[in-house]
């Protein structure tokens, strides 16, 4: 039988929504095995001295549990 976990993650970026997202995604790579999909649950973005200094995009991030 297969079970698929989710996980929430926020990535951060100074240039994009797009590259925070791939940001998550990428850091969540690193110790996590079958990545199925991911969905974009919300966007912010940080502001100093009236402009975005960081984009956030909220993601989670769906994987397959492996069988033993």
């Amino acid at each position: 039988m297969a079970v698929i976990k989710t996980i929430e993650l926020v990535g951060v970026s100074p240039t994009d929504w797009t590259d925070a997202a791939n940001r998550a995604l990428a850091e969540a790579a690193k110790t996590l095995r079958g990545i199925e999909a991911f969905e974009i649950l919300d966007q912010t973005a940080v502001v100093r001295d009236n402009s975005v200094s960081e984009y956030q995009a909220t993601v989670r991030i769906r994987f397959r549990l492996e069988d033993r």
